[in-house]
C-alpha cells in the first residue's frame, strides 16, 4: 500500500482486568464503519459504550468507497463527513459503455440544493481513521483495540461477554450488545444463529492503482471492452488518485493465478494503453453473496451491518445500509435504556430494516443478474437492450450496471401514523426519508441542519410565529415563504411533518394540531 500510511491505535490493559470497570450499557463489537458511528450517535444521546475490535487499525484495503449522501448527512451531525467530503472524490456523472463507444451518461443528482452530493468516494481506511478519531476525543466511547470476543453468555438482564486480550482474558457486563462485526461476524457464531442466503460463483478482480496520468472524475462501466471483450470493467476514482478497476472474470477463474501482478499488469495495459504508468495500491478476488438473519434482535444481541445481512457490492449498498441501521437503532436503543420507550420498540429495528435490507438484496440481486447473466436468453436480452440504448431511450431504463444506494423505504412500518388527507401531490410520505433543501433568508442555510437531536414538527407557513404546543422531545422549525423546501414537501400554510430523529417521516398533515402531533410521537416511540 503505497498512499496510505496506517495507524497502529494503542492498546490499553482493560479495568476489568484488575477487578475494575462494571456493568455497561451497551457494548459494541466491531470497529468498522457502523460500530464507531452507532457508539457516536449514542454519545449524543447522552449513552456511553464500548467497542470491542480485535485489531488494532483500519481495514486494510480500500473496500467501501462510495459513501452516500444519506450517510454523509448522519456522519455530518458528529462533526466528521466535511473532513470525508474534502478528502475524497466528489461525483455525480456516470457513463455506459457498449464495446468502446459510449451508450448514455447520467446524472445522480439531477436537482441541486442539498447539503451533502449524491456520493463522494472515499475509502474505507479514510472513513474508519475519520471516526476513530471523533470517538477518541468523546468521552462517552471507549475503544478497545486488541480485544477479541471470544464467548457470548446472553441472560434475562443482559449479555456477559469473554474477551481475549495479550493481558489475558476478562468478562464484561453489558445491558445491550450489539454485533457489528461484519459478515462472518464471531457473536453470530458463537450464538450459532443462521444466516441464509444465496452464493454467485462469478469472481471478480478489483486492482486499486495509482495511475500516474490524468484521471477521469466520473464513474465508468464498460460491456464487452476491446481491452475486456467478454466481460464487464468498472472504474472508479478514489482520493490520493487512486483508481479501482474492477474486472468480471467469470466463474473458472483461478483467484491466485489472477493476482500475480504480471496478470494484473497485463489486463491494464490493455485498458490504458503502452505509454501508462501506475503503482499497486490493493488486489482482491472476490466472489459475494446475498444473506439476511431472519431475526435481527436476539434477546439482548443486536446485529447490524454485515453481521446482520450482506449483498453483493453493486448499487454501493453494503457500507451505506449499515450506517443507516446503526442510525435507526441508536435512538431507539437510547430510549429504551433511558426508559422512555419499551423494549418492544427494538421489533421495529428489525422490522424496517429487514425491510430495508430486503429492498437492497432485490436491487442488488437484479444488477448482478444483468451484470452476470446466468443463462443464453438473459444474456441475449442484455444485450439486446444494450444494443438498442444508444438510440432509444426506453431501453435505457432496463440497462441495470448497479442502481446506487438511496434511503430504502419503511412504508407500513408500525411508528409511522397514515396519511389523512389524501390531498398529496408529492412530498415525502410517512415511511420515507426526508428530504434536504435550502432554508433561511436567501437560502443561506440547510433544512438537515435545522432540525433537532430527536424528534422535529417541521412547519410551513405564511409568517414566523411560534408554534405551540409542541411535546416535548421535539423540536420545532418553522419554514416561512416560498421556495424549495416548501416545493420538496408540497407544502402550504399549515402543512406540518414530524421527522423522526433517524431522519425519516412520521407523520404529515394539512394543518398544525398538536394534540395530533403528540399522538403521533407516542406511537413512533411505541407508546401509543
Amino acid at each position: 500500500m503505497g498512499s496510505y500510511e496506517y495507524r497502529h491505535y494503542p492498546y490499553t490493559r482493560p479495568a476489568e482486568l484488575d477487578g475494575g470497570g462494571g456493568r455497561r450499557p451497551v457494548v459494541i463489537v466491531g470497529a468498522g464503519m457502523a460500530g464507531p458511528t452507532l457508539a457516536l450517535a449514542l454519545a449524543q444521546r447522552g449513552v456511553p459504550s464500548v467497542v470491542l475490535d480485535e485489531d488494532d487499525t483500519v481495514s486494510l484495503g480500500s473496500r467501501s468507497i462510495c459513501q452516500a449522501k444519506h450517510s454523509l448527512e448522519i456522519w455530518d451531525r458528529f462533526g466528521v463527513a466535511s473532513r470525508m467530503v474534502e478528502k475524497g472524490i466528489t461525483w455525480e456523472q456516470g457513463e455506459l459503455y457498449l464495446h468502446d463507444k459510449p451508450v448514455f451518461r447520467f446524472n445522480l443528482q439531477p436537482e441541486p440544493g442539498h447539503k451533502f452530493p449524491a456520493f463522494v468516494n472515499l475509502q474505507q481506511y479514510y472513513v474508519e481513521e475519520y471516526l476513530y478519531d471523533r470517538c477518541l476525543s468523546e468521552p462517552l466511547v471507549e475503544l478497545r483495540f486488541r480485544n477479541k470476543v471470544v464467548a457470548v453468555t446472553p441472560d434475562g438482564e443482559g449479555v456477559a461477554v469473554e474477551v481475549e486480550t495479550p493481558d489475558g482474558r476478562y468478562t464484561l457486563g453489558a445491558d445491550w450488545l450489539v454485533a457489528c462485526d461484519g459478515v462472518r461476524s464471531t457473536v453470530r457464531h458463537l450464538l450459532n444463529l443462521p444466516y441464509p442466503g444465496e452464493v454467485f460463483h462469478d469472481r471478480f478482480l478489483i486492482a486499486d492503482i495509482r495511475l500516474l496520468s490524468e484521471l477521469p472524475k466520473e464513474r465508468r462501466f464498460w460491456f464487452y471492452p476491446p481491452f475486456h471483450p467478454t466481460n464487464s470493467v468498472l472504474l472508479h476514482r478514489q482520493a490520493d488518485n487512486v483508481l479501482r478497476v474492477d474486472f468480471q472474470l467469470g466463474p473458472d477463474a483461478d483467484p491466485e493465478e489472477e493476482k500475480k501482478p504480471e496478470n494484473i499488469d497485463r489486463r491494464l495495459r490493455q485498458m490504458f494503453g503502452p505509454d501508462a504508468r501506475w503503482e499497486h495500491e490493493w488486489t482482491s478476488v472476490y466472489t459475494f453473496t446475498c444473506r439476511m438473519m431472519e431475526r435481527f434482535v436476539h434477546g439482548r444481541v443486536i446485529f447490524a451491518g454485515d453481521a446482520a445481512h450482506v449483498v453483493s457490492p453493486f448499487g454501493a449498498r453494503g457500507g451505506n445500509g449499515a450506517i443507516a441501521d446503526v442510525d435507526n437503532l441508536a435512538w431507539k436503543l437510547a430510549m429504551v435504556l433511558g426508559k422512555a420507550a419499551p423494549a418492544s420498540l427494538l421489533d421495529s429495528y428489525c422490522s424496517e430494516r429487514r425491510a430495508a435490507a430486503r429492498e437492497n438484496i432485490l436491487n442488488s440481486t437484479r444488477s448482478t443478474d444483468f451484470i452476470t447473466p446466468k443463462f443464453p436468453a438473459s444474456r441475449a436480452f442484455r444485450d439486446a437492450t444494450l444494443a438498442l440504448a444508444r438510440d432509444f431511450p426506453f431501453a435505457r431504463a432496463l440497462i441495470n450496471s448497479g442502481r446506487l444506494s438511496v434511503p430504502t423505504s419503511q412504508a407500513g412500518s408500525p411508528l409511522d401514523t397514515p396519511d389523512d388527507d389524501t390531498d398529496w401531490a408529492r412530498g415525502p410520505a410517512p415511511g420515507q426519508a426526508m428530504l434536504d433543501a435550502p432554508v433561511g433568508r436567501e437560502g443561506g442555510s440547510w433544512l438537515v441542519d435545522r432540525l433537532g437531536r430527536d424528534f422535529t414538527v417541521l412547519a410551513f407557513a405564511d409568517q414566523d410565529t411560534p408554534l405551540a404546543g409542541i411535546p416535548p422531545g421535539a423540536t420545532g422549525v418553522r419554514i416561512v415563504g416560498d421556495g424549495l423546501a416548501r416545493e420538496r414537501y408540497d407544502a402550504r400554510p399549515g402543512t406540518t411533518y414530524l421527522i423522526r430523529p433517524d431522519r425519516y417521516v412520521a407523520a404529515r398533515w394539512r394543518r398544525f394540531d398538536a394534540a395530533a402531533i403528540g399522538a403521533a410521537m407516542r406511537r413512533a416511540t411505541g407508546n401509543g
